[in-house]
């Protein structure tokens, strides 16, 4: 129903009393702690760009202090923007009351009101509204049955469960058919369970609604599965912005290739040898080649012979006997995760997770022990490269 578009949007808390210090915290508990400080004040969100397509579903992830919520609420008008424009449908909204900006908010606590039934819970916000009592409710009922709520309609709150009072608070935010549907991180106070299901039934809820998302959360397992698209934020700052699959395969730095994915993506400190329009990586005593559109990609960025971090997900590595031109490392930690198992193996003086088949050396049983060396390799297609100096892609 409506395009949101935040053109260099920027929140800056003054110091208090004249003094140089971080504010309170207003992302869930406390300031990261590189934030920029200047004489102004505090950046929690620093030149903040995104254009959000109508209906489209967008996310933005990152630790705890990164600036998501801040965004969230500038956007919600809950907090002032101090530099940038914020459009909703076209329309300038920086000092639009947030009553009159046609959105609705769901939080992380609920904030349902103790002594009214969830039908009165979820028509509130009609009733501000002034629409007659028989509308509201007729409203009520629809969104009830979207979300399967319909039989504690006359309960009060605290009859119900984690799960159940979320879906009420996300009932109460769909009747007044907003055009932007905000989410601050609602599914961190349930269990693993009830988290599962509530991200199905989001989803679900997206397609029948005819609302723009904007999600937060610090959950990157709810990022890949909900968005669209994906805001990485650290420190305030945009790191990437693209679909899951993209920020999965092509990290824009080592931030993003660290904190997206689970378990997250190994490092090692390696060399990249250039030879003409070919490269190949030395990590230890084993030498690997990249695939052929590796190589063209570092081809094309011009990148020279240099030392490099590079990535490898725990899942693109493969248990090998011992050999020539393999990775060795002694394990560590073993987690058995049912059909896999996580092994946390030293590797040159590092942690490095493999995640490995239950059945990975020719069809046997996978055993392993603390203390015991193994053999592994990567292919070249799961090498991502990193710069030592910027942290940034080289590809």
């Amino acid at each position: 129903m409506a395009e949101v578009n935040l053109k260099h949007i920027e929140k800056v808390y003054p110091h208090a009393g004249g003094k140089r210090h971080a504010p309170k915290k207003h992302d869930g508990g406390k300031k990261g702690p590189n934030l920029k400080v200047t004489d102004e004040g505090v950046i929690a969100v620093e030149d903040f760009n995104l254009d959000i397509a109508d209906r489209e579903f967008v996310v933005l992830v990152g630790p705890s202090g990164c600036g998501k919520s801040t965004t969230l609420r500038m956007v919600a008008g809950l907090e002032e923007i101090t530099r940038g424009e914020l459009y909703i449908d076209g329309k300038l909204m920086n000092d639009v009351a947030p009553k009159d900006r046609d959105i609705a908010m769901v939080f992380q606590n609920y904030a349902l009101y103790p002594h009214m039934s969830v039908r009165d819970n979820m028509a509130f916000p009609l009733k501000l509204r002034k629409m007659s009592k028989e509308d509201r409710y007729a409203k009520v009922e629809q969104a009830a049955k979207i979300l399967g709520i319909t039989q504690y309609l006359d309960r009060k709150p605290k009859e119900l469960s984690g799960g159940q009072r979320q879906r009420v608070a996300i009932g109460r935010a769909i009747v007044r058919e907003p055009k932007v549907l905000l989410m601050d991180e609602p599914l961190s106070n349930l269990d693993a369970k009830l988290r599962n299901q509530m991200r199905a039934e989001i989803i679900k809820l997206r397609e029948r609604i005819n609302t723009t998302f904007m999600y937060v959360t610090h959950d990157q397992t709810e990022a890949m599965t909900l968005g669209d698209r994906i805001v990485v934020m650290k420190d305030g700052m945009v790191q990437q912005i693209g679909t899951p699959q993209e920020v999965y395969s092509h990290p824009a730095n080592l931030f993003v290739a660290g904190f997206i994915g689970m378990p997250q993506m190994n490092f090692y400190d390696a060399e990249l040898e250039r030879d003409g329009s070919s490269y190949k990586v030395r990590i230890g005593d084993a030498v690997i080649t990249p695939s052929e559109k590796k190589q063209a990609a570092l081809a094309a960025k011009g990148v020279e012979s240099q030392p490099i971090t590079l990535g490898v997900r725990p899942e693109d590595i493969s248990l090998l006997e011992e050999g020539e031109n393999v990775l060795t490392g002694t394990v560590d930690v073993t987690e058995m995760m049912g059909s896999s198992i996580n092994l946390h193996v030293n590797v040159y003086g590092h942690d490095s997770i493999i995640v490995a088949q239950t059945t990975s050396l020719e069809g046997r049983p996978l055993i392993l022990n603390p203390g015991e060396q193994i053999a592994f390799s990567f292919g070249g297609g799961a090498l991502h490269f990193f710069s030592k100096e910027t942290e940034e892609n080289l590809e």
